[in-house]
């Protein structure tokens, strides 16, 4: 057995563990939505010099987005990784790993300034990453089980019709931050297009539909718990950004709502 929990003896142990790393992540998702109700996470237009020393922002992301794209890929070729034979275990793998090359490799060479990312936070994602990426992949690679003709189910096409929706609005909504600033301007710029035109956190939204759509087709408490932590530090991020606009520009867009468009 190829694992990183050396201590683990039996197939059996090792998946009742990535089911406790599952119901911990849940459980951290609960703090997580606590503390988010006194403090924002400290990075961007809210980082902090007390959360430690400031780390380059291509760095950062760089860094501690990579754990979630070389763990899946080192599992993926793994001797004992049966469970990759199969397609639907092929596909949730391929969306997981997809999502990391572009945040991992593609996406923080794309970044225009930016401020630096406080150690705190950088350490802190960096760990999720590690935990998560293992997660997710040990389990798809080594024990998933789908029904036969899993690909087919119902559950399944939505999940990935979400999960390939959120990506590209997560793409788009990020194209639209990118250049928001012309050539040698400087300062914070109202988002104009695309999702944005409703919301504030058009970028949140994306990522928080594609894990909603990675839950829904791999049917798993692994995938579950990585979708509602998502979903509680984006919603946060929503909803501290919209506030943020809010006091910010004077003719910041009074229709426009935080997370979902019409309502919040």
């Amino acid at each position: 057995m190829t694992s990183f929990l050396l201590w683990i003896s039996s197939e059996a142990e090792e998946l009742y563990v990535l089911d406790c790393m599952a119901y911990f992540m849940l459980f951290m998702a609960v703090c997580t939505f606590v503390s988010l109700r006194f403090e924002n996470v400290p990075y961007g237009r809210y980082a902090s010099s007390k959360y430690g020393f400031p780390v380059n922002v291509k760095l950062a992301w760089f860094v501690q987005e990579l754990p979630s794209l070389l763990l899946p890929l080192y599992l993926i070729f793994s001797p004992t990784s049966a469970k990759t034979a199969l397609l639907p275990n092929q596909l949730l793998i391929a969306m997981f790993v997809c999502h990391y090359i572009q945040r991992a490799i593609v996406y923080p060479f794309l970044i225009r300034g930016g401020k630096a990312t406080p150690f705190v936070s950088f350490a802190l994602a960096f760990l999720f990453c590690l935990y998560n990426g293992y997660m997710q992949v040990r389990y798809l690679s080594h024990y998933a089980d789908f029904p036969p003709h899993w690909v087919t189910h119902p559950l399944f096409i939505l999940g990935s019709a979400l999960w390939l929706v959120g990506w590209l609005l997560n793409l788009h909504s990020d194209h639209i931050l990118r250049n928001l600033r012309k050539p040698g301007e400087t300062g914070y710029k109202i988002p104009r297009g695309g999702m944005f035109e409703y919301i504030s956190g058009a970028n949140f939204l994306g990522e928080i539909t594609e894990w909603a759509g990675f839950a829904l087709a791999g049917w798993s408490v692994q995938s579950a718990a990585f979708a509602i932590f998502t979903a509680v530090v984006l919603t946060s991020r929503a909803v501290a950004h919209h506030k943020w606009y809010l006091s910010k520009f004077e003719d910041y867009p009074k229709n426009r709502k935080a997370l979902i468009p019409f309502l919040m």
